[in-house]
């Protein structure tokens, strides 16, 4: 009997399990998944929701090769077969082929995109497949073909083909130089029309991008008509953050319906599709009374859009794999504090500017690259802060520093206190700091680097 262990093969993500198998005089017993035992040695954690058990009657049944929209464990429930795997996905590796012999004492995890087949070596055999997605007709239109006697395959099966028991349907599929090859998984973007989305879809551009129209948090139908199958990555971009509206009896039923109960409905998703959620955060789920922040920090919120970001955050944190990005201060492309600075002066105003703030901007393209950097290393999941880095400032300082930038004298700013900013005005409650430690990000390999103000300006 040998140890639970996983191997890797030449082709990327197909994975070789080795199974204990117990056995007397009555039979056998193995645990063909073990969710603990097997992720803990690197197998994914794919979420199984199906399971189909093929039984073959005759030595020499070949059955293949399909790659479907989903991945999938195979295993034999009892007897032998001679198994084969052709990557079928676009890229470097398409068209290598992978062959082994599996009896029950041996499993082999198929991603999406890689094709499976196989021929029995015995009569009786029950051949296993655990699948992350239900089959359905419209499933098998997305399903992609390849010949099992393809010569540029090279696949030697045991039982010349011309011997096989073969269907009819395997035999008419096209050349691996016809097949349609399977395109990779790639990220979603919501909230792809705001500032972090663009800066998002320029840094992911094979990403589906969806915009508010296309999916509303507050409007979950929106959310049910997305094709979801091929999508790797979940990324939240979008949210209500109408800071001072969230404060009326209409922006609170909003803030809400977005920020907690849209969410809701995105870690449903991400659950039942085991689909890595990232999530932004907020400055605001604190009261901002530290100086500086930590992931860890208990939640202290002051208005109803942080209460609302605080929710949502703990919905997020619900589902396990998830990044929860923590930003502050965030300006990128289109109209932000800068360039409403910017504008002033070139016009020569000379504005009142709350100087008893303090924290760092968040350039978009800085929480873009921490994103991709998050998704591409896999780094493990929980809440990240994410911001530029660079020294704690004012929103004061920051519009000074514009002023100069662009020419005009930083003595035009009019440095003002946040009581009296807030005069006259219905103004939601702010945290005093809203710095982000930074040491969690950079030691997952990530460090965010400290853009100018030069670098937004030139967004436009």
């Amino acid at each position: 009997m040998s140890d639970l262990a996983v191997r890797t093969t030449n082709i990327p993500g197909l994975v070789v399990i080795d199974l204990p198998v117990h056995g007397d005089s009555r039979g056998w017993f193995k645990e063909n998944w073990q969710r603990a035992k097997m992720t803990a040695l690197g197998l994914p954690d794919f979420g199984p929701v199906q399971q189909n058990i093929s039984f073959n009657e005759q030595t020499g049944v070949t059955r293949g090769i399909h790659a479907e929209p989903w991945d999938k464990l195979v295993s034999v429930a009892t007897g032998r077969v001679f198994a084969a795997w052709v990557d079928l996905r676009a890229g470097a590796t398409h068209g290598r082929v992978v062959t082994l012999t599996l009896g029950p004492e041996t499993a082999v995890f198929v991603p999406r995109g890689v094709g499976n087949a196989y021929q029995t070596l015995e009569a009786g055999t029950a051949y296993s497949y655990l699948v992350n997605d239900h089959w359905s007709p419209e499933a098998k239109e997305r399903y992609t073909f390849v010949q099992l006697a393809d010569p540029a395959l090279g696949i030697d099966w045991p039982i010349p083909l011309t011997e096989a028991v073969v269907s009819d349907a395997d035999r008419q599929h096209p050349l691996l130089s016809n097949a349609r090859p399977v395109q990779p998984a790639r990220p979603a973007i919501l909230g792809a029309g705001g500032q972090l989305g663009k800066a998002l879809s320029n840094a992911l551009p094979d990403a589906v991008a969806l915009t508010r129209e296309q999916a509303d948090l507050a409007q979950p139908e929106t959310l049910a008509q997305i094709d979801w199958t091929g999508v790797d990555a979940i990324i939240n971009a979008a949210a209500y953050t109408a800071v001072d509206a969230a404060e009326t009896p209409d922006g609170r039923r909003q803030a809400w319906a977005s920020n907690v109960s849209g969410v809701a409905n995105l870690v449903r998703i991400a659950r039942e599709r085991q689909i890595p959620l990232v999530h932004i955060s907020s400055d605001y789920v604190f009261d901002g009374t530290l100086d500086e922040h930590m992931e860890d920090e208990p939640f202290s919120p002051l208005g109803v859009y942080g209460q609302t970001k605080a929710a949502g955050d703990a919905l997020v944190a619900t589902w396990e794999q998830h990044y929860i990005v923590r930003t502050s201060w965030v300006v990128g492309q289109g109209r932000n504090f800068v360039s409403t600075m910017a504008q002033l002066a070139k016009k020569g105003v000379a504005p009142s500017v709350v100087a008893d703030q303090f924290g760092r901007l968040s350039f978009t393209q800085d929480i873009a690259a921490g994103i991709c950097h998050l998704l591409a290393v896999r780094c493990p999941y929980g809440t990240y802060n994410l911001t530029s880095s660079g020294p704690v400032l004012s929103w004061a300082d920051i519009a000074a520093e514009v002023f100069r930038v662009v020419g005009a004298s930083p003595d035009d700013v009019r440095r003002v206190s946040t009581q009296e900013y807030g005069l006259g005005k219905d103004m939601a409650p702010r945290p005093v700091h809203s710095a982000l430690n930074l040491d969690k990000i950079r030691a997952a390999g990530f460090c965010p680097p400290a853009s100018t103000i030069e670098s937004v300006l030139a967004l436009g």
